[in-house]
């Protein structure tokens, strides 16, 4: 292990081999880190923080300090980090509340920019970027390829569905659909994310049958459920419909528009 004599390890932080921990940075008692991690220079890593393998984490992050929670009583809760993510300059990510499952949660291959935060509860999958200045509230999840552009803001409680695009300087208050490009202020949807389905190897057939389910269900202007329901009678399901379809009926904070 290449640790800076510099820097300040607890004892009982759980060190796997070959890991690189750079001057000033501050890791703490329940602190476990995977093996072949590079932990940079004023990193920050404390509370029941489980960091996984082969992660680079920039200077001046800090990971698994308390939720910005006013009800937040100290209790043991987590953050847990996949395997291969980049985390950047002065990213921030908190340990969860107590109101759902008590973790925080970043899987594999995700690629986090500087001065992104995710807030408590928080859960990303695999391979999502987050840019620049990006903010997520507490209890926000996101799907699989999903990408946000710098200084998007997402509403607590959002979902952000699977290879979904959100346009820099969104304020994102309901839920993004997979699949799709949303952008705005008050971000609204602007059709389905075509060039990032044609650069993960999607079919034309899908790609083409997802631009046809959302005329009909957003460019007809038809309540939600009606509009579900013609694409079911006009539309063969596919893997990709079906997964589009299962998200709008399971939203809770409602769909963008």
């Amino acid at each position: 292990m290449g640790i800076h004599k510099s820097a300040v390890v607890s004892s009982k932080a759980e060190i796997g081999p070959d890991v690189e921990i750079g001057p000033y940075s501050i890791i703490g008692d329940n602190v476990t880190i995977g093996r072949d991690t590079v932990i940079g220079a004023h990193v920050v890593i404390e509370g029941y923080t489980q960091i996984g393998e082969r992660n680079k984490i920039s200077p001046f992050a800090s990971i698994g300090g308390p939720p910005q929670d006013i009800g937040y009583r100290g209790e043991d809760t987590r953050v847990i980090l996949g395997n291969d993510n980049v985390i950047r300059e002065y990213v921030t990510i908190h340990r969860a509340t107590t109101k759902e499952e008590w973790k925080t949660i970043i899987g594999d291959h995700n690629y986090i920019m500087a001065y992104a935060h995710i807030a408590h509860d928080c859960v990303l999958g695999d391979r999502v970027i987050i840019s620049n200045v990006a903010t997520l509230g507490g209890h926000i999840t996101i799907g699989d390829r999903a990408i946000l552009g710098g200084l998007v803001a997402v509403h607590q409680f959002v979902r952000i569905g699977a290879y979904a695009f959100v346009g820099g300087k969104s304020g994102v208050d309901r839920d993004v659909p997979p699949f799709m490009i949303s952008a705005g202020p008050r971000a609204r949807l602007y059709g389905v994310n075509r060039t990032g389905l044609n650069r993960r190897g999607f079919s034309r057939e899908s790609i083409d049958g997802l631009k046809m389910a959302y005329r009909i269900i957003w460019r007809d202007n038809r309540i939600l459920s009606k509009g579900i329901k013609q694409v079911n009678k006009e539309i063969k399901l596919f893997p990709e419909l079906e997964v589009l379809l299962n998200f709008l009926k399971s939203s809770k904070r409602g769909i963008l528009r």
